[in-house]
Formats: structure tokens, sequence, C-alpha cells
């Protein structure tokens, strides 16, 4: 099924239900499709039509929910990009993606001023007298059907661990995904999903797209930078699915008389970007015990790969689940074969959730869907190292980039990471690994830390009493914040660098 439909049927049977909610703005799904069948109008007005990419630079609101529904709509593709993204990023999409149209936030225009391959791309601007605004008073066309089998999503990787790549996402895949994730969460009419990551992030996109298909309400917030005004939001809203990052997780258990009472409609809460560390897990679950917690694991180049049954956290303690309904991982040795329980090696996906490839970029597309030895089927490679139980579920381990390797040792950096999120005085933790001239590699961990009183002895000490002893960080820096993309994604190799600001070392 095409992914506008989920809009267009949602509308049908309730039209009078409330779709979105950003701001002062209540929309509901009748006006919510007026208003995205006015916007295609618009945008196959200025001969946007299938084929096309629509690079979307808005920030989270209503405006960018209409605006890739609407683009949908006029057969054409969404290529959605953080508005905080640096003008380097911005050339870099727009150079290999060469979008038809660019539509942005007025406030944005001086930056967009200062890159040239934006330059000569039309655009819509959002804003008083905007060209966005005018377009929504057009007459809207009638609907015209593509196939599923169109270009959905050019959807760009955070670039944390290099050159960020256009994943191609099509309509079926990005159906398969949210028929997928609606079943296990349960998700309903009746649910009130609110988020704030961002819509041009993978796993923002698909809060919108989910709760399209199943009639439910969004409330979207721009930023988790106020916690406390999402907190008064959820209650005032009566929110019932709460989508988070790490980062959030640890805002949320660090909140000075934070009111559990702001919580009570709350469903259910979703992790889904980096791996949530089993401190975070176990507060989240002691701060809020009426609200299921649902651990997962995903790439954007398949949206998700895996859920835990909230009901197995304490016996499956550190893993990721097992594979999301209709669809296949697998844990692979170095020739493409299945490995034993409890062995590490390479996580594999199948299914039709799994992307097209990425744009104009046939390496990286070959290096990453490879045909598995036993049927010729491609499967995602995910360059992540996992083991998986004798029940298949799944236990991350580290990018295969990431391993450190000290003393002949390997160092996989989640293992530290989880002992240092359990050590009193820290927030966030990132390690990695730098180079010894006899050791091969170190450990090294950059910490954000809530005591100010805390030292890097303290840390090593703590480390020394629940690590083996090649896993102990033999540096450690102190920062303010971690290196993160625009999704909230830590950054690992600028992490290994020492920071201009912040930092000591022992």
């Amino acid at each position: 099924m095409r992914i506008e439909r989920y809009l267009q049927d949602s509308a049908a049977r309730d039209g009078a239900r409330t779709a979105v909610v950003a701001g002062e703005t209540r929309l509901s799904y009748a006006r919510f499709l007026d208003l995205s069948t006015r916007m295609a109008a618009t945008l196959r007005a200025n001969g946007i039509g299938p084929g096309d990419r629509v690079l979307i630079l808005l920030d989270n609101g209503w405006q960018a929910a209409v605006t890739i529904f609407a683009t949908w709509i006029a057969g054409a593709a969404i290529c959605p990009v953080n508005p905080a993204s640096k003008a380097a990023r911005l050339a870099q999409i727009a150079r290999d993606c060469r979008p038809a149209v660019l539509i942005v936030e007025g406030r944005l225009e001086p930056i967009i001023q200062g890159v040239p391959e934006l330059a000569d791309i039309p655009r819509l601007v959002t804003g008083d007298g905007g060209s966005f605004d005018a377009g929504l008073e057009a007459d809207p066309l009638g609907p015209e059907t593509h196939p599923d089998t169109d270009l959905a999503a050019l959807i760009y990787t955070s670039g944390s661990t290099g050159e960020p790549k256009g994943v191609m996402l099509a309509h079926e895949n990005m159906d398969a995904a949210a028929r997928s994730i609606t079943t296990y969460l349960g998700n309903t009419a009746s649910d009130v999903i609110l988020v704030v990551l961002p819509l041009s992030f993978g796993y923002g996109l698909t809060q919108l797209v989910t709760a399209m298909r199943v009639g439910a309400t969004l409330v979207i917030e721009k930023s988790f930078a106020f916690p406390q005004s999402i907190f008064e939001k959820i209650r005032d809203e009566r929110v019932t699915g709460f989508p988070l990052v790490p980062t959030m997780a640890a805002m949320m258990l660090q909140a000075r008389e934070l009111d559990p009472s702001h919580f009570a409609s709350l469903r259910y809460m979703t992790s889904a970007a980096a791996p949530l560390p089993l401190a975070h897990v176990d507060g989240l679950r002691t701060l809020l015990p009426q609200a299921r917690l649902y651990i997962m694991y995903g790439q954007t180049e398949c949206t998700r790969v895996s859920w835990l049954p909230p009901e197995e956290i304490d016996t499956r303690r550190g893993s990721v689940g097992i594979a999301i309904p209709g669809t296949r991982a697998e844990v692979i040795d170095e020739a493409g074969n299945p490995l034993p329980p409890g062995e590490v090696g390479e996580l594999v996906v199948s299914g039709p959730h799994v992307m097209r490839g990425y744009w104009q970029n046939d390496a990286a597309t070959r290096q990453t869907l490879r045909p598995d030895p036993r049927t010729g089927a491609l499967r995602l490679h995910t360059g992540d190292l996992f083991t998986s139980d004798a029940d298949g579920y799944l236990t991350f381990v580290a990018r295969m980039d990431d391993i450190i390797k000290s003393r002949g040792e390997k160092v996989a950096p989640k293992a530290v990471e989880d002992v240092l999120c359990r050590m009193p005085g820290i927030a966030e933790a990132l390690v990695v690994g730098v180079p010894h001239d006899v050791l091969g590699q170190v450990v090294k961990a950059v910490v954000v830390a809530t005591d100010p009183a805390l030292t890097e002895r303290d840390v090593m000490r703590f480390c020394a009493r629940n690590l083996e002893d090649h896993m102990v960080p033999k540096l450690v820096e102190f920062r303010d914040a971690l290196p993160k993309t625009d999704s909230g994604k830590a950054i690992r190799r600028l992490a290994a660098a020492p920071a201009n600001t912040i930092g000591s070392t022992a």
C-alpha cells in the first residue's frame, strides 16, 4: 500500500478525529487531508510528480507533516533534512539527490543563500506571505494512483561512521515496516503519540507514518530542549506513546522533582535509535512502572529489525529482542552461514521492509545488500556484531568498526558503557579505542558527569571493580555533552580526539 493511503483511509473512517497537534494548531483528519491535497496541487502546478525528489528543510510542526504527505499525494519522493544541518551537509545532499524543489523555513533562507548547490533549485518558502501558504489556497486536484513500488523516501544516513548515503525506501518498504510496528505495539486510533524526534530522522518519521496508519493523534514538538514543557504536554494531551533516545532517557532520570502523575496516561515508551544502557532501562521502569518499555533495534536501511516484548526485559537482560513480525534476522559468520547460539557474528536482515539500495551508489549497495549463499536472495548486512540465543533473541555487541583491540583482547564498547552508566554521578558515556605504541589500542571513556567532584581515578576504580582488566578505561575525559548527530546518536570518531573545551585524562 502507498503511504498516502494511510491518511486518506483514516480521514474516510473518522474525519473529525484529531490527526495532528502542533503548538496551538490542531488539525482534524479531514483538515489534514485537505491541506495535504492542496499542497500536492501546488507541487503539481510547479511540475513536481513521479520520479522527483522534494528536499524538505522544515522544523518539526504541522507544516512538515503536511508537506510530507503532500509530496506523496503528488507522486514524488520526500528527502527530509534536519534544519540544523550545516551548509556542507546540505551541499552534499543537494549534489547527490538533485532535488526538483526545495521546501524551506523562511528563517533558513540566509543559510540556503550560502549553499551554491541550492541556488538554482526552485523553492517554496514557509512563513507569512510565503509561497507555501499561498499554495494551500490552490484548488485541490483529483486523486491519482501510483504504484507502491515507487520511491517514497530518500533518507540520508547520519554519517556517524563516514559520508552519509541516501537510503532508498519504496512505499512498499515503509508499509511493511509500519504494519509490523503497529502490530507489536498494539497501536489503535485511541493512541496519542508524542514525537520530539526530528521528522527528518527515520525514527521520527516512523511516528508520523504509524500514527496515520491507525488513525491515531500525533503530537509534534520541536525538540526536547525544555523537558518540563514536554512532560506537561504529555499530561495535558493525555499522551499514550512516547518514543525516546538514550539522551532523553538520561535527562528524564536526572530531572529534579519529576512528577510521575504527568505520565499517568502513558501506555508505552519505545527506544530504537542508539542502544539504551541497562541503567536507563531500569531507571525508566522504576520511574514509570505503568508504561510498557519497548526496546528495539533498527537501521535507516530497514526502519526496524527487532523488538523485545516488555515482559521479557528481566529474563533477557541486554537483549534487543526478536525479529519484527514478517521479517528474518540471523547472526552469520564471515562466509555468510548462520552461527550457533552464543557465537558473535554479523547480523543480517531479510524482509519486505529492507531498502531498495543507496541512491546512485552501486558500490555501497553491493556491499550492504548481498545474496544469501543458501537461497541467493538479497539480505541486508547491518555491519553490527550480535549474538543470538536458541530462541532467536538478539543481543547487540558492537559495530564491526568499533571493536577495540587491546593487549590482544577484543573489547565491545557497549559493555564498558553499560558499566559507566551505572556509576553514580555519570549521565552519559561513550567508549572508544585510541592508538597505543605497546598495547595496540587502549580504552578511552568520554563521560558527561552530573557530579562535579567526580575524578578520572574515581571512574577507573569503579570500572576496575566491575570489568575485566583489559576493558578498564586507561583514559577518561569529561565533557559537557557527547558529540552527536542531528538524530541524537553519539559519534565515536569525534570522541576519539580530545575536546577543545572541558577534558582531562589520567
